[in-house]
């Protein structure tokens, strides 16, 4: 599932062809992907793309009438085109730009999503999002005082868009070793001084992921069409059974809320 990293290389991807750019048709086809698509995203049509930002995973296209609110869910994927490419067979949203481009969405397992924000307006997914991990919003103090007294895992805590928004399953493993902190640890137990190490390990494994490229373990690819080059950085996620980069000792994988988790037993002080 493409996360924030992903995401971000997606919008740098796309934003140069599109801000500043109007948009001539907008196009479906398939009614619903994860939600119905709204009949309102055609009020975009005749208006002017003034900036595309990233919320979370969600990237916001903004224009005078109104926003549309994009997720690529596990599979989704943007490209802009020529508009006479011919659309594939999971090609399913079309946004055709007056200077013969288009944005193409294309998403496989159909869980991704477009949807409407009127102007003024936060659609309902936005709110009670955290802060920006890559923002002096997110910071050790504010973390140490929302963990203090909770007895969940300070990975799954992490990995809450409450607390934090994008620091997704990969990232949060990466994290957690480059911060020496066990994923299993009560949250409610860590001290300023590992939240300091731990805020300062999210946030340079995110920024080093965007300027690689992102993930591609299976489904992502970038707006141009090249895969994400972070993988080839990983130090424990998905290498369960392979030495330590660190120690040499086999890395351990273990469920944590239903996902896979990796780590170092010996590096990362439970």
């Amino acid at each position: 599932m493409p996360e924030l990293p992903e995401v971000e290389v997606s919008r740098m991807g796309i934003s140069p062809h599109l801000v500043g750019q109007t948009i001539k048709t907008i196009t479906w086809r398939a009614p619903k992907l994860r939600w119905p698509i709204p009949e309102e995203l055609k009020q975009l049509e005749g208006q002017p793309i003034t900036a595309i930002e990233r919320r979370a995973k969600y990237l916001l296209l903004h224009t005078p009438a109104g926003t549309a609110v994009m997720h690529l869910g596990m599979s989704g994927s943007l490209r802009v085109l020529d508009a006479l490419v011919t659309p594939n067979k999971h090609d399913h949203v079309d946004v055709q730009l007056t200077n013969g481009k288009v944005l193409r969405y294309n998403d496989p397992r159909r869980f991704g999503a477009w949807l409407w924000c009127a102007p003024g307006q936060s659609h309902d997914v936005l709110v009670n999002l955290g802060p920006e991990p890559l923002t002096d919003a997110f910071h050790a103090e504010q973390m140490a005082q929302r963990a203090q007294g909770k007895r969940s895992t300070v990975k799954q805590f992490i990995m809450d868009n409450r607390h934090v928004v994008g620091v997704g399953n990969i990232y949060a493993c990466e994290a957690l070793f480059q911060a020496r902190i066990h994923p299993t640890k009560a949250v409610g137990t860590l001290k300023i001084t590992q939240w300091n190490t731990l805020v300062g390990a999210i946030k340079q494994t995110l920024a080093a992921a965007i300027e690689q490229g992102g993930t591609t373990l299976k489904d992502f690819s970038q707006a141009d069409g090249k895969p994400g080059y972070f993988k080839q950085s990983l130090a424990v996620y998905g290498r369960d059974g392979e030495p330590c980069i660190e120690c040499g000792e086999p890395i351990q994988a273990l469920k944590i809320g239903q996902r896979n988790t990796f780590y170092c037993d010996v590096c990362q002080i439970l």
